[in-house]
């Protein structure tokens, strides 16, 4: 077996189905396997697959899982030379997996793969990017983006001099596609489920490159993915961008220490306190309901992380209460 690939599913009726058929009809000279765990969906999702896919290996997660353990247990039931990490709301371009596999056969030296990611109207969605560094951070925190044009070691968190156009290496690849050599996630544990929301597939690329290998990126293949786009448009509820916090600091924690996350904890005051500036100004020139429920974010925010210990929230899981409703958090205690 060539490719397996694993497609997480949760409650993913209205889009696996056009995957699962992208999947199929642009893939000629790959011999591959489906896999789709899945994490208790309950629209009807398991019955649809087993009725039109019916070669389809489908294991019942029984409840959510979250990202990275459900895909961890696609991964340990793999038997490809390699495992695609696809998500459900993506459709593959005509060949693209083919090119993925014979790129990936040119270039021994990398562990992981991916391909240009595009929103529906084709645009390039920046899936591509590099690791994280201290300074890339300050650059991100205080928006001197054009610093990363004198040296690499300033990109913030984004390469503001590339957009996909070309094949090179990259720091890390979006968990929407990433093509990894069987062997490898095999021998570093798959994701690492301390990272239940974000930073799972930066970690993972992170211990590719802590493995000896690289990340490769090429633009002669290509999907869509669908919900690339609808992120694009709105900003995600507080309870998300907070569990999004914690994962940030968990992944500094993990490769700076605790030096790292109290760096990280002032990058992140010094930065929300700008952005609290610029809306605040904005609102009170051109008010909106869109900038009034952002600012209110953003307070938030800055609140929690000005009380936040950042030490003790990875240690020992102690964050500040704000007093608020956060009942939609997917942080398990």
């Amino acid at each position: 077996m060539k490719l397996s690939i694993v497609i997480l599913c949760w409650n993913d009726l209205k889009v696996i189905g056009d995957c699962l058929k992208s999947v199929y009809a642009a893939t000629h000279a790959t011999e591959f396997e489906v896999i789709v765990p899945d994490n208790g969906s309950t629209d009807g999702s398991i019955e649809f697959i087993r009725q039109n896919y019916p070669r389809v290996q489908i294991i019942e997660n029984g409840k959510n899982l979250r990202f990275a353990k459900a895909n961890n247990i696609g991964i340990q039931a793999s038997r490809g030379e390699y495992v695609l990490i696809l998500n459900p709301d993506t459709i593959i371009h005509d060949g693209a997996l083919d090119k993925m596999v014979a790129f990936a056969d040119r270039h021994p030296e990398a562990g992981a793969f991916s391909c240009r990611v595009l929103y529906a109207d084709g645009r390039y969605q920046g899936c591509a990017r590099p690791l994280p560094t201290m300074a890339g951070e300050w650059v991100a925190a205080l928006n001197l983006k054009w610093l990363a044009y004198l040296s690499d070691r300033f990109q913030p968190g984004i390469y503001v001099d590339w957009a996909g156009e070309t094949e090179r290496t990259v720091g890390w690849v979006a968990g929407c596609f990433i093509l990894l050599r069987s062997e490898l996630v095999q021998k570093i544990g798959g994701f690492d489920p301390q990272f239940f929301y974000y930073h799972e597939d930066m970690d993972l690329c992170h211990r590719v490159w802590q493995e000896g290998y690289s990340i490769r990126y090429t633009p002669e293949a290509a999907i869509t993915h669908l919900g690339g786009e609808s992120t694009s448009k709105r900003f995600p509820p507080i309870a998300f961008i907070l569990d999004g916090q914690i994962t940030r600091y968990r992944y500094f924690y993990k490769y700076y220490g605790r030096r790292g996350v109290r760096r990280i904890r002032r990058m992140a005051l010094v930065a929300l306190a700008l952005r609290r500036l610029g809306f605040g100004l904005l609102q009170l020139m051109m008010p909106n309901e869109y900038r009034k429920a952002r600012l209110e974010q953003l307070e938030t925010l800055y609140k929690w992380n000005l009380r936040l210990d950042p030490v003790q929230l990875v240690e020992q899981g102690v964050e500040p209460d704000l007093g608020i409703n956060l009942a939609a958090r997917v942080v398990e205690r």
